[in-house]
């Protein structure tokens, strides 16, 4: 038997529905901030009909990135750094074609790509790999002592 514990297949359109509106959201911010900086007779409707691009570029990066993410981990029923490698190396694909050049779109699948897997592997920002909540509920509370007759055993 593998130590791995079993992997729980993820809901690929829920979840890639969920980071495109959270996305979304980040590119409309992004999109009210180019258009308070920006010089133009627009007006505050600016930031949807001069700008607003940014809002559905961002919104599909989310997508692709977990749409991706979710196919690739229920495919190979693993939840580890290459399922993240390949979402963002596909979010990184699309923003190359949003510039129109293939060799971007392969350099910027190749960066995003191993800059995500890097970041998966290393365990995100904390540092620790996927602790459960059992080990953590385990942990916190006060192990009993062993009997003694057990600890004699074991000496």
């Amino acid at each position: 038997m593998s130590d791995s514990p079993a992997y729980d297949p993820k809901p690929s359109l829920q979840y890639a529905s969920t980071v495109g509106l959270q996305a979304g959201a980040v590119g409309a911010f992004v999109s009210a901030i180019q258009n308070a900086l920006g010089n133009h007779s627009h007006g505050a409707l600016g930031f949807v009909t001069r700008t607003g691009g940014t809002i559905g570029f961002f919104a599909a990066m989310g997508a692709t990135f977990a749409l991706t993410e979710s196919v690739v981990a229920n495919q190979r029923r693993k939840d580890d750094a290459a399922n993240g490698a390949a979402g963002a190396c596909a979010a990184g694909f699309l923003a190359g074609i949003r510039a129109r050049s293939i060799p971007m779109a392969i350099g910027s699948c190749v960066v995003l790509g191993a800059a995500m897997g890097t970041f998966d592997y290393s365990g995100h920002l904390t540092g620790e790999k996927g602790e459960t909540q059992e080990d953590r509920r385990k942990r916190f509370f006060k192990q009993p002592p062993k009997p003694l007759v057990e600890a004699a055993v074991a000496e």
